[in-house]
């Protein structure tokens, strides 16, 4: 892939190239049993989820949780989904695409909210990381927003990629966010975090496959 190329795509990963939901919503609900919450179903997961991730867990105890009740949630979510992600597998579909849009001469690169010395041999573990200019995922804390590390993940793609070119293909609000705050623009999957109705609060396109998010990527990069 050279540098100057008509279009780029920054994907997402967990809800969108990655189809992990079962693993998500079992990691979540052994979080939740931690403060004796109840379990939770996907679909109200999605109707639900936001991010920063605190305000996920004020939705459901009425109140922000204390710092001591957020760090034991993270522990143990990030515990009980890495026990739990290996039975979980790529989007359908989703290798192809990746594979026609490099093809095509177009560029794409990976922005993740997991954590980035987790995130890389995940990804290399499908073969797939050969198709992006780079792989970054979350350094710091977790349960942020994406917008910082959207901008960063840019600067450092360089001058090759133009945001007003670039479209972000994620499954949360967020990824419109981050999108926005960039010059980006982005298309939103349904099959991940968030509900339809949640999406198209964001004002972006909202699509049902990857196969139409790279359609509609295609439509508005050019």
């Amino acid at each position: 892939m050279g540098m100057h190329v008509s279009a780029h795509i920054v994907w997402d990963w967990n809800g969108t190239l990655f189809h992990d939901n079962d693993a998500i919503i079992g990691a979540t609900n052994a979080a939740f049993a931690e403060l004796g919450l109840a379990p939770i179903t996907l679909e109200q997961y999605r109707t639900l989820y936001c991010v920063p991730v605190p305000k996920f867990y004020e939705r459901l105890l009425g109140r922000l949780p204390t710092d001591a009740e957020w760090e034991l949630m993270d522990v143990v979510f990030h515990r009980h989904y890495a026990e739990q992600r290996g039975r979980c597998g790529l989007t359908e579909g989703a290798a192809e695409l990746l594979m026609e849009w490099r093809t095509a001469g177009h560029s794409q690169s990976l922005l993740s909210m997991y954590g980035h010395e987790e995130l890389v041999p995940l990804v290399r573990g499908f073969g797939i990381e050969a198709h992006f200019l780079r792989v970054d995922g979350r350094t710091g804390p977790s349960g942020g927003s994406k917008a910082g590390h959207m901008m960063r993940h840019l600067e450092a793609l360089g001058a090759g990629v133009e945001p007003a070119r670039t479209v972000v293909i994620g499954d949360a609000a967020d990824d419109a966010v981050a999108a926005s705050q960039v010059g980006a623009r982005a298309v939103l999957y349904t099959g991940g975090s968030h509900s339809r109705a949640s999406l198209e609060e964001a004002g972006v396109p909202v699509v049902d496959t990857l196969a139409d998010a790279v359609r509609e990527a295609r439509r508005i990069a050019a």
